[in-house]
């Protein structure tokens, strides 16, 4: 019998790992499947896990050499998909979760893509943009034999961009000698990528908000909503919000929270974060606690920035009615069980924030075909996968007698198990 992890059998001391977590929810999806020994061997372990070390000359004539991943966790309904980001914390064990959760993500929206993540240990905030194109440059070297329209698509993530998808496209190119535009998706639009990307995470997030409601008969001029994060995905949700009339009473940063019960203005706030690089100090709220301010009693919490921030030792402090993840991982197992007794509503992961990659696969498409949408377009066949999937999601739960998440992992799982079925193995 395969070895299985669930919820309880991990500890507070290792629940913070994102593999062991992205492992739990799998097997206890897996079991509640009844998916066999051999199916759950295939499905639990990525296809492959590249690891390469990057020699980089700096502007000052040193050598370093970084140490870079990519996973491919699976590639059973289509090419791995799924982001690179540049951070000193980059571990093995984190991409191979990453991975893992694009895979049932993909799978989750139904769109013809596996999984895949890629980092690099670095701290991008040390390296001038010189260096930081060289290393982006010599990492896409490295995995060059890996990648492509027709086998992984990476994305932008934490610390990369569009300049940097930009870089890894111009490399593949010129190794291929000619211009290859669906190696990557969050490119810049003069470069092929796609109106409405940039907002398409948090418009995901708003549009699974926005079916939720309708649970609690709640509206949004009803609804008091914190935001943990004000980067892309915060940023972006809690301005679509804010404008349907969301009243956002809260942004927590990691530099400081500010508060306004009457809500914030989220385009002011967005300016003076521009003027001053921080949010606090800003006229329309006030300052506050930023450990405490993610307990505010309020209808809506949206993690939106890393993994792990909702965990055993404060989910009973958590005050919402709706947890919609903007952010991959943000809730620990542990903290899952916490959050069921307390009736958290929560919208998991691998559905809330698949706004980003559906209409990466959109500019993917876009690109491929060499003919671009309007946004209009882009936003109407985004609403219209993400609440088909939340529904798919809310009756898959109600039918199994199961919460968000695990729901969420068994449509998945289900989905990725069959296409495996129907493909066989090849020997």
């Amino acid at each position: 019998m395969v070895a299985t992890l669930t919820p309880t059998s991990i500890s507070q001391e290792n629940e913070r790992n994102p593999w062991l977590a992205a492992a739990a929810r799998f097997d206890e999806a897996a079991s509640r499947l009844k998916l066999d020994d051999g199916m759950r061997k295939v499905l639990g372990s990525p296809a492959k896990e590249i690891i390469v070390h990057i020699p980089v000359q700096l502007d000052d004539g040193r050598i370093e050499v970084f140490t870079g991943y990519r996973v491919q966790h699976s590639v059973a309904r289509g090419p791995a998909k799924g982001g690179i980001r540049f951070a000193p914390d980059v571990t093995l064990d984190e991409v191979r979760a990453l991975a893992s959760w694009m895979t049932w993500k993909c799978a989750v929206v139904n769109i013809p893509f596996g999984g895949g993540k890629g980092g690099v240990i670095c701290d991008p905030n040390l390296l001038s943009d010189a260096e930081l194109e060289k290393l982006t440059r010599r990492y896409t070297a490295e995995i060059i034999d890996f990648i492509g329209p027709e086998r992984d698509v990476p994305a932008p993530d934490v610390n990369t961009n569009e300049k940097v998808m930009a870089w890894i496209m111009d490399t593949y190119s010129m190794h291929a000698r000619h211009t290859v535009t669906a190696v990557v998706t969050g490119k810049p639009r003069s470069l092929g990528g796609s109106r409405g990307r940039p907002e398409a995470t948090g418009r995901g997030c708003m549009i699974v908000t926005l079916k939720a409601l309708k649970q609690f008969g709640l509206t949004p001029e009803t609804c008091r909503v914190v935001i943990q994060g004000f980067g892309n995905v915060g940023g972006m949700a809690g301005k679509l919000m804010s404008a349907i009339g969301f009243k956002i009473i809260c942004i927590v940063e990691y530099d400081g929270a500010v508060y306004n019960p009457h809500g914030l203005d989220i385009a002011a706030l967005q300016r003076h974060r521009k003027e001053t690089g921080s949010i606090t100090g800003f006229a329309g709220g006030e300052d506050m606690d930023k450990h405490e301010a993610m307990f505010l009693e309020c209808d809506v919490l949206i993690p939106a920035a890393t993994e792990n921030v909702i965990h055993s030792g404060n989910a009973d402090r958590v005050r919402c009615r709706i947890l919609c993840e903007g952010a991959n991982g943000p809730t620990t197992p542990l903290a899952d069980l916490v959050l069921a007794e307390k009736k958290v509503f929560v919208i998991p992961d691998i559905l809330a924030n698949a706004g980003g990659v559906t209409v990466s696969y959109f500019e993917w498409v876009q690109d491929r075909q060499g003919f671009f949408w309007n946004e209009q377009l882009v936003n109407q066949r985004l609403e219209e996968i993400m609440t088909e999937s939340f529904d798919a999601v809310v009756e898959y739960a109600q039918a199994h007698n199961v919460n968000n998440r695990i729901a969420a992992y068994m449509l998945a799982l289900d989905r990725v198990a069959d296409a495996i079925r129907l493909r066989g193995l090849y020997a």
